[in-house]
This record gives structure tokens, C-alpha cells and sequence, in this order.
């Protein structure tokens, strides 16, 4: 697998640090799942930021610091991880052919897969940390497209398989691609294969056109 796009460093300093959401941050590890490159860059940030801590002084925190830390930790939304217990969330969208589940991805629940346009089924996956978020899987068929659009904020997209071209660059299996406000585009996919993309949307797509808008309304997007 030979992948030409990849996350900013920005974004992968924003993971080591703990600064991204559930949703953003579940998108960018799957992406580690497939990109050795980008691995050894958040090991390189990660050493980094360790360098940095250990030559900051410390200070002294009020008495009570680690009463509250402790109290913020157990108001976290999260799953029972003991040994031997399912997470309650099932994976009801079953993949393509040849298609594994990501690393990453196993532990999350996902919808089973609904229908978004002609040719476009979409599955709502389901993270215990973040149980509003909004991550999709995306099944596009060959050589279909997705209405023409622009996003609210921002949407992080990873192919899992499959490839699309919208514009601006063709993105193929293991490819990362974050968009905002300032792009307006239309993936279409290619001829031989369908695509299966997931993806993190911060808000609703805005779709051109009255009729594209309506649906993205009803089907959540």
C-alpha cells in the first residue's frame, strides 16, 4: 500500500497531547493502523514532548489538584474493558469482501448500514468515549459520487478501500484527507471498485442544491 496523503504534524502533535476528541482522534489512529510513516512521526512528537517536560521546573499544585483530577476521571464517559466482557455496543455493518477491520476500530459499535443516496450506504459508528460524535463509514459504489458540497467545520476522512477524486487529488486505500469551510467539492469514485471511507464530521455537510440538502437532513449527514 503506498500512501500519498497524510495528516498534518499539527494534527499529530494535537494527538500525542491528548487535544483531540474522541471522534477526530479515533479517524487519525486508524490511519496509524496503515501508515508506518506517520507512526514514527507521533513516536518522534511523543519523545519530543517528553524532552520538553522533563526540562520544564515544576510547580506546586494546591492541595486540591489530584481530588478533582481524580473526580473529572470518573465523570468520563466510558466501558466496562474487564477481562471478559463485550462492549455493549455490537458491529452491525459488515464489510466488503477482503476487507478487514481496522485495529482501531474494534471495541466500537457500528448501525447497520442504511441508505444515503443512490449507490451511497452510510453506517454510524458507535465510540464509547463520545457517544454523540459523528463517525460514519461511507460505502460508495463504483463509479458513483457524492452530491456536490461544502462542510460546516471540519471533516477528516480516511479510505479504507476503493479510491475517489474530488478536484483537488485522487485519495486511494490508506490516505488521510481533513477538510473545512474552505473547500466545496464532490468526491466521485472510480470505475472498478466501490470505496469504503470513514470519516469524522464536526458538523452537517452542506449540500448544493435543494434536493441534496433535504436528504443530507434526513439521513443525519
Amino acid at each position: 500500500m503506498t500512501i500519498h496523503h497524510h495528516p498534518d504534524d499539527d494534527l499529530l502533535v494535537d494527538l500525542a497531547a491528548g487535544a483531540l476528541g474522541a471522534g477526530r482522534a479515533l479517524v487519525l489512529t486508524v490511519h496509524l493502523d496503515h501508515c508506518s510513516h506517520c507512526r514514527e512521526r507521533l513516536h518522534a512528537l511523543q519523545a519530543l514532548g517528553g524532552a520538553l517536560l522533563e526540562d520544564t521546573e515544576p510547580m506546586a499544585l494546591d492541595a486540591g489538584a489530584w481530588v478533582r483530577t481524580l473526580e473529572r476521571i470518573d465523570a468520563l464517559p466510558g466501558q466496562d474493558v474487564r477481562p471478559g466482557r463485550r462492549p455493549a455496543a455490537a458491529w452491525r455493518a459488515p464489510l466488503p469482501d477482503g476487507l478487514e477491520l481496522p485495529a482501531s476500530l474494534r471495541g466500537c459499535g457500528s448501525t447497520p448500514w442504511r441508505w444515503g443516496g443512490p449507490g451511497v450506504k452510510f453506517s454510524r459508528v458507535q465510540v464509547a468515549a463520545e457517544p454523540d460524535g459523528s463517525v460514519f463509514l461511507l460505502r460508495i459504489g463504483a463509479g458513483r459520487s457524492l452530491p456536490r458540497h461544502s462542510h460546516g467545520e471540519v471533516e477528516f476522512t480516511q479510505v479504507l478501500c476503493g479510491g475517489f477524486a474530488d478536484g483537488r487529488a485522487s485519495f486511494e486505500p490508506g490516505d488521510f484527507d481533513a477538510a473545512d469551510d474552505s473547500v466545496l467539492h464532490q468526491p466521485v469514485v472510480g470505475p472498478d471498485r466501490e470505496c469504503v471511507c470513514l470519516a469524522y464530521l464536526s458538523a452537517p455537510l452542506r449540500f448544493e442544491g435543494k434536493l441534496a440538502s433535504l436528504m443530507g437532513g434526513l439521513i443525519g449527514l
